[in-house]
């Protein structure tokens, strides 16, 4: 996926931009970049995070930074910010995005005499391709529009400009985007992790397709937001750090809340209830103090080497670091009824090996309880499980035994109470190795978010949304 950040302030900007980019490295693990707006010019600094932390790569390139504005990104894509030269002005932009018509629009560009100079691997970069975008507008704010018009997909951006940041949110708000303030400027992120350390309070939720002009004196907005929202639900469950808030909906408590919820149901007594770290923390929380049993960290993330920002982008490699970043306490496994929490099941290999760990070191029963529904749907928007085909999700691997089509009665296997949905579940639990399986529902999921069902991008679960082509 990504994370951004942005601030402007009345003084040297860098500490701030450094350090806010750095709290968004939990949302991607390729690229970073920083760029800065200081009398001589644009100062930017772009690298790969694949094998390494945000901060080790930035740190000896900050004192070749300056400026009282700047804009930072942590990318699953492509190489950015991107800076441009056009009618304009100079700009320095920087994106999240899931563009799923991009060589369509690629074909489009180069027809009406465009010519792209960045590439990241090999393809052409989706944040040149929003600049050129951009740039066909009278204005930044009609280029803008024209992104929300063009792409299939969507598309959070921010601007560096000579007149301020401009804050762009998806049209229909996919990711959240929010400004904070403090005595000499103010900063813009989708991460409020990153705002109370740095002094920020978080002031303004920027709306669906809203776009605002931020200075180091305050915010105006230039567009209107969009009267639709659908701002994804896995930012709650899994994607969000615990202290950030989306909506006003702090991460930590959505999930405490929706593993209180989901326990309600629940006949197992267990000995304890633990979390499969470090999304399934607050799920299992919440879950034990609905079941009146104890918490117990009988699996703790080692974090002084296996950071959570570190994933390869190697199948291989990702599962063997998954598997070295748990560490099972064996003294608090042997002999025990077990239930553990987790955020999500994918393919489904790491929960299989984690459970075969479990029985090995002693568990008499392992329970599993997944924090949201069962995944029946690639994501169109943002980037989980973007690189995934439906056949790689388990539970589609499983209708498809099932029915010989993967699309088959899909409606029953994604509705809990019916003998579609309970076979498909009893298949993965099977599969894994587990005494039972239990999966989150849709109606605790929102409920736990506070907002309305329209409101919220459940695609992954029941195949609806807006914007959806």
């Amino acid at each position: 996926m990504g994370g951004l950040f942005g601030t402007i302030c009345k003084s040297e900007c860098i500490k701030d931009l450094f350090y806010g980019t750095d709290y968004n490295s939990h949302l991607g693990t390729k690229r970073g970049g920083m760029a800065t707006l200081s009398e001589k010019g644009f100062i930017r600094s772009i690298h790969n995070l694949e094998s390494t932390y945000f901060r080790t790569k930035f740190e000896p390139d900050l004192e070749k930074f300056s400026g009282k504005s700047g804009i930072g990104v942590i990318s699953d894509t492509d190489s950015q910010p991107i800076i441009v030269n056009s009618h304009l002005g100079r700009f320095a932009v920087t994106t999240v995005a899931k563009i799923n018509n991009l060589k369509q629009i690629e074909g489009e560009l180069l027809g009406r005499m465009h010519h792209f100079a960045e590439f990241s691997g090999g393809d052409t970069n989706q944040t040149e391709l929003i600049s050129m975008l951009i740039t066909e507008g009278k204005d930044f704010v009609d280029g803008i529009e024209r992104v929300y018009e063009t792409i299939k997909g969507s598309c959070t951006m921010l601007l560096l400009t000579d007149k301020g940041i401009i804050a762009a949110r998806d049209k229909y708000g996919r990711l959240p985007l929010v400004i904070g303030k403090k005595d000499d400027g103010y900063a813009v992120t989708g991460e409020t992790v990153a705002f109370p350390n740095l002094g920020y309070e978080p002031v303004y939720n920027i709306g669906p397709g809203e776009i605002v002009l931020i200075t180091a004196e305050g915010y105006t907005q230039l567009r209107k937001p969009e009267k639709k929202m659908q701002i994804c639900s896995f930012m709650w469950i899994y994607y969000g750090y615990p202290p950030s808030t989306y909506e006003d909906i702090n991460v930590d408590e959505f999930r405490v809340k929706s593993g209180l919820l989901m326990s309600k149901d629940d006949d197992v007594k267990p000995d304890y209830v633990a979390a499969i770290p470090d999304s399934g923390i607050g799920h299992a929380l919440g879950y034990s103090n609905g079941l009146g049993v104890p918490y117990r960290r009988a699996i703790v993330k080692y974090t002084p080497t296996w950071p959570r920002s570190f994933t390869p982008t190697n199948q291989k490699m990702r599962e063997l670091v998954a598997q070295m970043k748990l560490v099972p306490n064996k003294a608090l496994l042997k002999n025990k009824v077990a239930m553990f929490c987790d955020d999500s099941i994918v393919r489904g290999t790491q929960l299989r090996d984690n459970v075969k760990v479990l029985y090995d070191y002693g568990c008499k029963e392992v329970h599993m309880r997944i924090s949201c529904p069962p995944l029946l749907y690639s994501c169109p928007f943002i980037n989980f499980s973007a690189s995934k085909s439906i056949l790689e999700l388990i539970t589609r691997r499983i209708v498809q035994e099932l029915e010989g089509d993967m699309d088959a009665h899909i409606d029953e296997y994604k509705t809990p109470g019916t003998a579609r949905y309970k076979k498909m579940c009893d298949c993965i639990c099977e599969r894994l190795g587990m005494d039972s399986l239990k999966f989150n529902t849709l109606e605790n999921i929102i409920e736990a978010i506070g907002l309305d069902k329209e409101c919220v991008c459940t695609h992954c679960f029941d195949g609806s949304s807006y914007g959806h082509e």
